[in-house]
């Protein structure tokens, strides 16, 4: 069994699809140009004021002035048939494209129909007739509800649509014509429902249907009721599978399509556009039209490509890449908007057309042992809009680079950490500071002495410190070890020394002096530090308290941007905690960051 969906006045209706404004007036679609331009078709107020097919345009107006005319859109039409056949995709996934608003569908083994064919149990041949006939009502209704869904689903997409249930071809594409929709032809009947119909019903070729005129023939019935072997013999192979259909026989199989790998809604103007905000309106439609789509496919927009036409012969094709699947309307347009502000087309703007690419959306798995997840949507939303304002090299996750300096890093998409499956083991040992790094860092003076004179920051005291005062014995390293010298972002202050270790020593240990004498020789002088810059935020200014240090870092040396620095974590006499080092190729000292 085969369905056929039919809309009837297709160009009025995908016309009415796009502007819903005129379903409720006079108004035709019309075909070519200045006065040659002819009625296509027309609404149902139109046609009752006496608008028919045909007419040209100037005729239709002399009937009715009022009458709206709107030229044939056909990328109106196109996306119509898309939509109707995406809607024929979810009852049945062997679909056929026939255009102008004709489609047929495979009912062979869908689940909703398997009980006509299996569950239903044909009837005993003791059964008498009225139980043969109350079977075949019951085969029938099941096909008539499901036609009924069918026209359903497409009248909510805003698509008139009439149906036809039969076992070929021909004879579905017949009953959905039929102005009592939905029709089914039971099987073996198809014949007997053809025979009274019109001969143009079959579309024969022009030379056949003069040629069937001539000899009387009216009818599909009395075409069929000639016999086939002097139909060949006369009208050759055309006129014998012409003479098969006229008898119930379709021999035209089913040509199933491929879904198309995107989706566009788009149409085209009456009249140039040449500001932002009319082209937002009929542009905020197209795309609630699109996200409908989607959305009866379960996919999401990730990838949205606008496609201006413009006046007189101009193309303006431009892609939104999102970070995220997503149906929100608004988020599109306002992409949209920000796209066509910052590159303006240019050019008046004639038609359109938005093309999704689509993507399964991100579903958010609730948790029993952490927050929720965040939603996906509102997510891809928000970082949309972000990328949108402010760049979309400006949004993201940071990471760190393999280098030695603390500030080289790079970023990624942002990808929030999922809940946790199973709840976390408290948190046990000594916590860790968090440092707020300071970008770019700031540059300090160092003053010293009694008299708190501004010394060079070539002659600071903790330059001298660095270098003039010998630092603690081999077997008690630096307050804390770090690999290759590198001061690591998470490193704490402890004024406590830590411990030596003897196994590092060479020969007898010696008696190494406490690393306390080591930081006294830089606390004994009294010691400020201070923001050069009066404007510099955060300001950093105070009494050097207890410093520790130096922890040396050395990148780069082979490039034209080397870097070569002594690291020192201090208290101030404030009680703050701040991360500075010496740059030993200019001598400078900057601010690095704060612990918290």
């Amino acid at each position: 069994m085969l369905a056929c969906l039919f809309i009837p006045l297709f160009p009025l209706a995908a016309r009415l699809r796009s502007e819903p404004d005129l379903k409720g007036e006079a108004a035709a679609i019309c075909e070519g140009n200045g006065n040659a331009a002819r009625i296509v078709a027309a609404t149902r107020k139109a046609r009752k004021a006496g608008i028919e097919p045909g007419m040209t345009l100037p005729q239709a107006r002399s009937i009715y002035p009022r009458l709206i005319a709107r030229p044939r859109d056909l990328e109106s039409e196109r996306s119509a048939q898309e939509a109707l056949l995406e809607i024929a995709e979810t009852f049945s996934p062997r679909v056929e494209d026939a255009c102008e608003g004709v489609i047929y569908l495979d009912l062979e083994g869908l689940p909703s129909l398997r009980a006509v064919g299996e569950g239903l149990a044909p009837p005993a041949p003791s059964c008498p007739p009225p139980q043969i006939t109350n079977h075949k009502s019951q085969i029938a209704n099941r096909f008539l509800s499901f036609a009924r869904d069918l026209i359903t689903t497409a009248e909510k997409a805003s698509l008139p649509t009439r149906a036809g249930i039969a076992t070929s071809k021909l004879s579905a594409r017949v009953a959905a014509g039929l102005p009592d929709t939905p029709v089914v032809v039971p099987p073996g009947e198809e014949a007997a429902f053809l025979a009274p119909l019109p001969l143009s019903r079959l579309s024969p070729e022009m030379e056949i249907e003069e040629t069937l005129a001539r000899w009387g023939i009216r009818s599909i019935g009395d075409f069929a009721r000639l016999p086939e072997g002097e139909v060949a013999s006369r009208l050759g192979e055309m006129g014998r599978e012409l003479h098969a259909t006229a008898s119930g026989f379709d021999p035209r199989p089913l040509m199933p399509r491929l879904p198309p790998p995107d989706f566009t809604e788009g149409m085209d103007l009456e009249w140039p556009l040449v500001s932002l905000e009319p082209f937002l309106f009929v542009g905020n439609a197209a795309l609630e039209r699109l996200v409908a789509r989607l959305e009866s496919q379960g996919l999401a927009c990730v990838r949205l490509e606008a496609t201006l036409k413009l006046d007189p012969d101009g193309c303006d094709a431009r892609a939104i890449a999102l970070p995220a699947p997503t149906r929100e309307v608004k988020t599109l347009l306002t992409l949209v908007r920000l796209e066509l502000e910052a590159r303006p087309p240019g050019a008046p703007v004639m038609g359109f057309a938005f093309t999704a690419h689509p993507d399964k959306p991100r579903r958010a798995q609730l948790s029993l042992f952490g927050p929720p997840a965040l939603s996906p949507d509102k997510l891809a939303t928000t970082i949309a809009r972000l990328a949108a304002l402010l760049g979309s090299d400006r949004i993201g996750s940071p990471r760190t680079v393999d280098s030695h300096r603390p500030e080289r890093f790079t970023t990624t998409g942002y990808a929030p950490p999922a809940p946790p499956t199973i709840p976390r083991p408290p948190k046990t040992g000594r916590g860790l500071l968090a440092v707020r790094v300071l970008r770019p860092p700031l540059e300090l003076e160092v003053l010293v002495d009694s008299r708190q004179s501004t010394v060079d920051s070539k002659n600071s005291p903790l330059g001298v410190v660095g270098e003039g005062l010998a630092p603690p014995a081999r077997s008690c390293p630096v307050p804390r070890d770090f690999p290759n010298g590198v001061m690591l972002p998470d490193t704490f202050f402890s004024p406590q020394p830590p411990p030596c270790h003897p196994e590092r020593s060479e020969g007898p240990t010696p008696v190494a002096p406490p690393i306390t004498n080591h930081k006294s020789q830089i606390t004994n002088r009294p010691l400020s530090l201070r923001t050069t810059s009066p404007d510099a935020l955060p300001q950093i200014s105070g009494t050097v308290k207890i410093a520790a240090g130096p922890w040396s870092m050395e990148d780069a040396w082979w490039s034209t941007d080397p870097a070569d620095r002594d690291y020192w974590d201090i208290e101030l006499s404030d009680g703050a905690l701040y991360r500075i080092y010496r740059d030993r190729g200019t001598n400078a000292w900057f601010a690095d960051g704060i612990y918290d």
